[in-house]
């Protein structure tokens, strides 16, 4: 056992002496409507309550979504610590306020969950001097930072290796899965990073034993296909969306330009896609142009709507029978504002029938958030590149989530990582 796995375990252990040893009748209510201080910590406190082996409440519609679970001083002691606003209520009043949720008219409902999921994020990390190989953050691990939520980097050979079957949950960084480097050529590939970077996976892929850094991804989508048909859950945002279902499509087939690859494309790759295989996407066309910063139509390009008008709704599903679609969308608002990324949003005409929309913008014919099943795990797909930075470029700093703590935005990201700690009859789609 290491070290910080031995603190851990002795804090755990004192948590429960605390739980086993009060007679209680009391419950620390976290309430996620405009009146909490900071809507990312309050996650955070949640999944450390988890972690601590003690069940929690999150209540679908009741004042924005909010958690609920047995009192104790150091879980007050938490709270204030991340300046997070909490409530202690009696046993009774809770009871009230499960009652109230119970109601067959009301749109509310109470989920029980169970465990912390073991988290892992799957990205290229920092190099040997430290440096991050890519000049651009990552929405996902800047918010899990800042609420606390402890979880592991892994990477490709991690990934072929067999190590997806650790955890309970996966997201995928700002991935290009299709070997074409973020189909950043024409504006950057005189760069030291970006002639680093394409060094550094060609180096992976002959190490991983493939002669192409395309045939490298193709193999690490096919695990995390198989991953979260056992059971996994992936969530994936901006480039590593539709990246990862045209790796998919076009299994078998070179879509790479020269300069790319070595080697020309397959002129005929277009007319070879498998849709079949893809998660969320079919009928998309290629974009085969090594200088034009596009994939593919996934991306909606054809968008007429400016900044201060660019924003995406959420859909209000029921909260008793659709469970899983609810959660993810629990917020303070039921408006969020959009924001950009090399991927921001997915034309809605490419959308398979059997996607679960769960926010849109209607008037642009375009999506910004879906989900669906597969298998027995699921997956979310949520565009752009980081909820509060509407248009970041590369090198730009990495957003400070202290300025943000009521993010709209952020908290559909949240949503996706404690949805797996629910309790498993809820969770089926």
């Amino acid at each position: 056992m290491s070290g910080i796995q031995l603190i851990r375990s002795i804090v755990f252990s004192i948590i429960l002496l605390f739980v086993s040893g009060n007679a209680f009748g009391s419950y620390i209510l976290i309430p996620m409507d405009e009146t909490q201080r900071n809507h990312l910590k309050a996650y955070g406190i949640t999944y450390w309550v988890l972690d601590a082996g003690v069940e929690a409440y999150w209540l679908l519609n009741y004042r924005g979504g909010s958690f609920a679970f047995e009192a104790n001083p150091l879980f007050e002691k938490e709270c204030k610590t991340r300046d997070v606003t909490y409530q202690v209520i009696s046993n009774g009043e809770f009871a009230n306020i499960r009652t109230e949720i119970s109601h067959p008219e009301v749109n509310m409902e109470t989920i029980k969950l169970e465990a912390a999921p073991k988290i892992a994020v799957y990205t290229p990390d920092f190099d040997s001097r430290g440096e991050r190989i890519q000049p651009w953050d990552d929405a996902v691990t800047l918010v899990l930072t800042y609420a606390e939520i402890p979880y592991d980097k892994i990477y490709d050979t991690e990934v072929l290796s067999g190590k997806l079957a650790d955890y309970d949950w996966l997201h995928l960084h700002h991935e290009d899965f299709t070997g074409q480097y973020g189909k950043f050529y024409r504006s950057f590939s005189m760069q030291p990073w970006y002639r680093e970077n394409q060094q550094r996976q060609e180096a992976l892929a002959k190490n991983l034993g493939f002669a192409k850094v395309s045939q490298l991804k193709l193999a690490v989508v096919k695990e995390i296909r198989d991953y979260v048909g056992g059971g996994g859950f992936m969530f994936a945002m901006c480039s590593a969306t539709d990246s990862y279902d045209i790796a998919l499509a076009a299994e078998g087939l070179d879509i790479c330009a020269e300069v790319f690859d070595g080697d020309a494309a397959d002129p005929q790759a277009q007319s070879k896609l498998d849709y079949s295989k893809c998660f969320a996407f079919k009928d998309f066309q290629l974009v085969t142009n090594p200088m034009e910063y596009e994939f593919s139509t996934i991306d909606h390009k054809a968008r007429s709507v400016d900044a201060e008008r660019d924003y995406f709704t959420l859909f209000n599903f029921s909260a008793k029978w659709d469970p899983v679609p609810t959660m993810l969308t629990q917020n303070h608002t039921t408006t969020i504002k959009g924001f950009m990324g090399q991927t921001t949003a997915f034309d809605k005409n490419y959308l398979k029938s059997d996607v679960l929309v769960l926010g849109e913008n209607k008037p642009e014919n375009e999506v910004r958030y879906i989900h669906s099943s597969f298998g027995f795990g699921t997956w979310t797909f949520y565009g752009g590149h980081d909820p509060e930075d509407y248009r970041h470029y590369v090198t730009d700093p990495d957003t400070d989530l202290n300025l943000h703590p009521n993010s709209p935005g952020y908290r559909l990201i949240l949503n996706n990582v404690l949805f797996p700690a629910a309790e498993k009859k809820k969770r089926k789609t």
